[in-house]
């Protein structure tokens, strides 16, 4: 009888321990956040874009969560190439950006393929993409370039290097939002990473 008993508690912890490390295998949720500082190349219009983002990866359903909230003017390298003193022309305006259960992939060809790496040299070569279609504000309303609320294609991506495991992120905007953003990579940093609660 303690032979049998002994036998099973010995199965038992080994089946314990097979699934534990299953478990500990599994991509962990992680809350990633930072800020966003770039302008869009645009003759006819350069603004600033200036914000906070904050992503949210489910490790068990492989999807993700994403917001960002700029702000957006006219930059003074386009104020002064146009001789343009009124400042009330610098047309201020907000953006929120929001992408809900857009799927993330951590394929190194796709990052390679899809997402922009660091310049002056230094490649990014880790990291994960999210791809999804983003819901995107203008003033608090619908855009001018969203009339209906239509949703535009977003692709974010988080890259890093042998030093900071992920320290840069790129958006980039399909239509209609690029017609406004542009479709260059709009680039901004992490700073922080965490395990999501």
């Amino acid at each position: 009888m303690n032979r049998t008993f002994l036998w099973l508690l010995q199965i038992a912890i080994v089946a314990l321990g097979l699934n534990s490390g299953l478990v500990a295998q599994a991509p962990p949720p992680v809350q990633l956040s930072g800020t966003i500082n770039d302008y869009n190349p645009f003759d006819h219009g350069q603004y600033e874009m200036r914000g906070a983002w904050s992503l949210k990866v489910k490790g068990d359903s492989n999807n993700a969560d994403f917001s960002a909230a700029l702000n957006m003017e006219h930059s003074d390298l386009w104020m002064v190439s146009h001789a343009i003193t009124d400042t009330t022309l610098r047309d201020p305006h907000t953006h929120h950006i929001t992408m809900n259960g857009a799927q993330v992939t951590f394929d190194p060809t796709y990052v390679e393929n899809n997402c922009p790496t660091a310049h002056y040299g230094v490649p990014t070569t880790t990291g994960f993409a999210v791809v999804g279609m983003a819901s995107i504000t203008g003033d608090g309303g619908f855009a001018p370039f969203a009339p209906n609320g239509e949703l535009s294609p977003l692709t974010v991506c988080v890259t890093g290097g042998s030093q900071v495991r992920f320290s840069n992120i790129t958006l980039v905007l399909g239509s209609p939002a690029s017609k406004h953003f542009g479709t260059q990579p709009i680039n901004g940093v992490v700073r922080s990473v965490k395990p999501k609660r």
